[in-house]
């Protein structure tokens, strides 16, 4: 079973919207961000996308604008950071789900897989905010009969002009009743977050390349490359949208934070990242996050770090990424 399900708000206001098809509606300008509801987002300031079109053959082109500094996603080093690639690459392939592939709104969305690899220049920050493209193709689309089951997006994606990155989303589709079944009752947004734990102590945040408490995602325990995962659903980017479980967006910032708390001392940038998604992991259980680094760092800095999110003493999540140290 997939983790990370990207689930549309649902205000009642929307719920006439929610059994349409989604059909290619474009925003009034090209920097204009692309209706929250296609991204899932509620807040529109956490909506990069600003447009689409159909590219050649069956691709299609995502443009996005990504801000010179942002709340959560800051730039390091003067470099835009990494993670607003993945979230950018999320709202691109939820998008695409729904005017591509014509997925009502209502329908979750669920990760299995995410991976990048980038060019470290091209994330150099500018005074005005970075215009990204994304060419997107799909490959392995499973269908049934008219409903897209899954499918693995390609994304060659280019900022200001440079190439950027080369990032691979694999999801799935379901429909509600298909997601109340696999769920059971967690599937009932207030149920869920009704049995949601308290918050644990965060370890310091220079630890895991933060400035602030309350962005910090790991809490420390008796090992120092083990945590506990800190799920905070009032955190207004991580938790952006209602969800049922801890989602795929904090799962990807934990790994990122281990991977740097076990090279302490030296800001990282992490330049190639992938992540699999096991199962759910749900709000009324703790996660534990545990990071290791198979081997030595290159003559030039570069370190891999494996990292691995369980809960009940299951797998939720791993991850590899592959930091360089912050230019």
């Amino acid at each position: 079973m997939a983790s990370a399900t990207l689930m549309p708000s649902s205000s009642p206001d929307q719920h006439h919207r929610q059994r349409r098809w989604a059909g290619g509606i474009r925003p009034t300008s090209p920097h204009t961000p692309v209706l929250g509801e296609y991204g899932h987002r509620t807040t529109d300031s956490e909506v990069f996308l600003t447009n689409w079109r159909r590219g050649s053959g069956d691709s299609w082109v995502v443009s996005a604008q990504w801000p010179g500094a942002h709340g959560f996603y800051a730039p390091v080093g003067g470099l835009h950071d990494p993670l607003l690639l993945i979230e950018t690459v999320r709202q691109a392939g939820i998008l695409l789900s729904h005017v591509a592939h014509r997925v009502p709104l209502d329908h979750p969305i669920a990760w299995q897989h995410v991976r990048y690899a980038l060019a470290p220049h091209a994330l150099r920050t500018a005074d005005a905010p970075a215009e990204v493209e994304l060419r997107i193709t799909d490959h392995d689309v499973v269908r049934r009969g008219k409903r897209l089951i899954s499918a693995r997006q390609e994304f060659r994606v280019r900022c200001d002009g440079a190439h950027l990155a080369h990032a691979r989303l694999i999801s799935s589709c379901h429909s509600p009743a298909v997601y109340r079944r696999l769920r059971g009752r967690y599937s009932d947004l207030a149920f869920a977050n009704s049995r949601r734990l308290p918050v644990p102590e965060p370890v310091g945040p220079r630890l895991v390349g933060r400035d602030h408490e309350r962005d910090v995602v790991l809490s420390p325990t008796d090992h120092p490359d083990r945590w506990q995962l800190r799920v905070d659903t009032s955190h207004p980017v991580l938790f952006g949208h209602p969800v049922d479980h801890a989602p795929g967006m904090l799962m990807v910032e934990a790994a990122r934070q281990a991977a740097q708390a076990v090279t302490p001392g030296v800001p990282t940038l992490p330049v190639a990242l992938e992540c699999s998604f096991e199962r759910y992991a749900e709000l009324d259980a703790p996660s534990w996050v545990w990071a290791r680094t198979p081997e030595p760092a290159t003559a030039g800095g570069a370190r891999r770090v494996e990292v691995g999110v369980e809960q009940h003493g299951r797998p939720v999540a791993a991850a590899r990424i592959t930091g360089v140290p912050v230019p």
